[in-house]
């Protein structure tokens, strides 16, 4: 298992991290997702056989954020 920080730009309140946080956990390959609006980050834990970091910023991105 690895864990990534994504920079998630565009949040603004609870439903943009739980929703942040439904299209992390949806994805094969991610065990776990903690969203901070605070910090304006997203903290994956993955299996990186499994899912790539661009396929995370990618489902971030299609969610309506910014993703780096």
């Amino acid at each position: 298992m690895e864990t990534i920080t994504i920079n998630v730009e565009g949040m603004s309140c609870g439903g943009c991290v739980k929703s942040v946080t439904n299209v992390l956990t949806a994805l094969p390959g991610v065990a776990k997702a903690d969203v901070s609006l605070e910090d304006k980050q997203a903290r994956v834990e993955y299996e990186a056989g499994r899912v790539s970091i661009d396929d995370m910023k990618r489902v971030i991105v299609d969610a309506g954020f910014e993703a780096a």
